[in-house]
């Protein structure tokens, strides 16, 4: 039985040392590859023509680039495309590109499934299937139609980061490092709900973005939507937070979805300018994308509006995000779950 070839995508300049040592291929070589892979986005080994022939077949014999097309996608009106990119045993993750004047953002998912089980997540309903290796995550980069037009990437797609930290910190990585994508990290935002241990280890071996999904300043409210808070509550979240600077570039935010009657109250506003005083940060307030069997109503624009400006005039950054995607599989986990619930029929 012939051994199943092994990609290139994913691969750290260190990695693709040992790669080319084992082959008995000179040092230099390494760096090449890597410049084929994330400068050049080749599809093939035969097109990395600075390589000898000999040592380009050599490296055929057990490897492959890797990349891997979508399978699917869906339009929006506005502009917006989600695509279904196939991964790992037969398996399915959503990436979404989002144009918006002079930027371009794609956010990527880490892992198949999730296991926070978010109250309001379509992605926790799957349940957790697998994460993402290094290569799986950049190939939603790699394999994108309108990669050469992104300026921001977003690891807010399905799946925690912190639950696949090394795999993160792999890809990006590879997007910041001068042998990869050479991207500056504060085009790159990650997001957690809080997990005790990693996301400090992210705050130290990273300078990119970080993003925290708040969505109650109340701990037992919290609890209720987001289980993860019982392992590490917000209180605890923006006490870490609170040991980095987020004064110069790296950004500090939290996401807070609006639920109508729920956490949009100025009881919230005024919880939320107590807990994050003394902290350098912005608050995203976001529309909810209505899922399937979830009784969650989004509050309505007066409202949110009301939260921005009350939290804005007690010293603390807030803006709506502008709802994108909403005549397609808007949310998070619907794409995925649609092809999944397909191939079971089929």
């Amino acid at each position: 039985m012939q051994q199943e070839k092994k990609a290139l995508l994913g691969l750290s300049l260190d990695e693709l040392k040992t790669v080319v040592k084992s082959l008995g291929m000179p040092q230099f070589t390494a760096k090449q590859i890597a410049g084929w892979l994330y400068q050049q986005h080749v599809g093939g080994i035969d097109e990395m023509t600075n390589i000898s022939k000999v040592n380009r077949e050599r490296l055929a014999e057990q490897y492959v680039v890797g990349a891997k097309p979508p399978i699917d996608c869906q339009r929006s009106k506005d502009g917006t495309v989600k695509y279904l990119f196939p991964v790992a045993d037969g398996k399915f993750v959503e990436t979404v590109y989002i144009p918006e004047h002079d930027r371009a953002t794609l956010c990527v998912s880490c892992q198949v499934g999730c296991k926070m089980n978010c109250l309001f997540c379509q992605t926790g309903k799957q349940g957790f299937e697998g994460s993402l290796s290094a290569g799986e995550i950049l190939n939603q980069i790699y394999a994108l139609p309108e990669r050469e037009t992104l300026t921001n990437i977003v690891f807010m797609g399905q799946g925690e980061p912190m639950d696949n930290l090394d795999n993160v910190l792999r890809a990006t990585e590879i997007l910041t490092a001068d042998y990869g994508y050479a991207w500056s990290p504060k085009r790159i935002t990650v997001s957690s709900v809080g997990i005790k241990g990693k996301l400090k280890r992210f705050l130290d071996e990273s300078e990119c973005h970080v993003a925290i999904s708040m969505h109650s300043p109340l701990p037992e409210q919290r609890r209720q939507l987001m289980p993860a808070e019982r392992q590490m509550s917000i209180t605890e979240v923006v006490a870490l937070l609170k040991q980095y600077d987020f004064t110069h570039q790296r950004r500090c935010s939290f996401e807070y979805i609006c639920f109508a009657g729920l956490n949009d109250t100025m009881t919230h506003a005024r919880e939320i300018v107590k807990l994050l005083e003394g902290l350098e940060c912005r608050v995203n307030l976001i529309r909810f994308h209505e899922i399937p069997d979830v009784d969650l109503p989004g509050a309505d624009e007066q409202r949110m509006e009301s939260l921005r400006d009350y939290l804005t005039k007690h010293g603390v950054f807030t803006t709506i995000r502008a709802s994108r995607g909403q005549d397609i599989f808007a949310a998070c986990g619907l794409l995925s779950t649609a092809k999944k619930n397909e191939d079971l029929k089929n």
